[in-house]
């Protein structure tokens, strides 16, 4: 499961995919984007129907992608542990990976139902290197988990993927400022992007 905001979806996305389906022996790497995540304000994001069209171009001509628009089709506030369960209720037997980035795995028990998160899916987080990601992780090493959350043995792992020079934010940014965007997102991602006049403001 790879969840996120995807405004816009970007080459580093696809890249780190790749890699944590490698790395995992992945069957799939089910995309999903947020409908009304609730760390953010919803009129900051692009309308979900856009970003789902932008994901589904992104995702193109890679078979062990695929798209899920669970998160945009659901009313309210999109949580993380509700498309879990969703997904734990349709393959109660399926081995199921949420990839994270650092920075989302250090915050992770503000998370809403941490805990079940847990007994639902194993955290893959993503290490780019240089991030003291596996110290963080260390059975051993605790004073360095997230705060006090307690993580059981086996349910948290580092899987290397390549470090990225590109962010949704720099993707907008180059938009705004009338700059090419070919070298950072997919070519049918881009075309979407200039057809529907995105990322124009420079306040996104």
């Amino acid at each position: 499961m790879f969840g996120g905001t995807f405004d816009p979806p970007h080459l580093g996305h696809r890249s780190v995919a790749l890699d944590v389906a490698d790395v995992l022996d992945l069957d799939e790497v089910v995309w999903i984007p947020a409908g009304d995540p609730p760390h953010k304000r919803l009129e900051q994001l692009t309308p979900a129907h856009l970003r789902l069209r932008m994901v589904r171009a992104a995702t193109m001509g890679e078979p062990r992608f695929s798209v899920s628009e669970i998160e945009v089709n659901r009313e309210g506030p999109s949580y993380t542990v509700d498309t879990l369960r969703a997904l734990r209720s349709k393959e109660p037997k399926a081995d199921l990976y949420l990839i994270v980035g650092i920075d989302q795995y250090r915050t992770f028990d503000t998370w809403r139902a941490p805990e079940e998160i847990l007994t639902l899916a194993s955290l893959a987080v993503m290490d780019r290197g240089g991030e003291s990601l596996r110290r963080d992780i260390d059975a051993e090493d605790t004073a360095r988990r997230p705060n006090s959350l307690h993580l059981p043995p086996g349910t948290v792992i580092s899987v290397p993927v390549k470090r990225i020079d590109v962010s949704s934010t720099r993707v907008r940014a180059a938009v705004d400022r009338g700059e090419s965007i070919v070298a950072l997102v997919p070519r049918a991602v881009a075309r979407i992007i200039e057809a529907e006049g995105l990322y124009r403001r420079v306040d996104r």
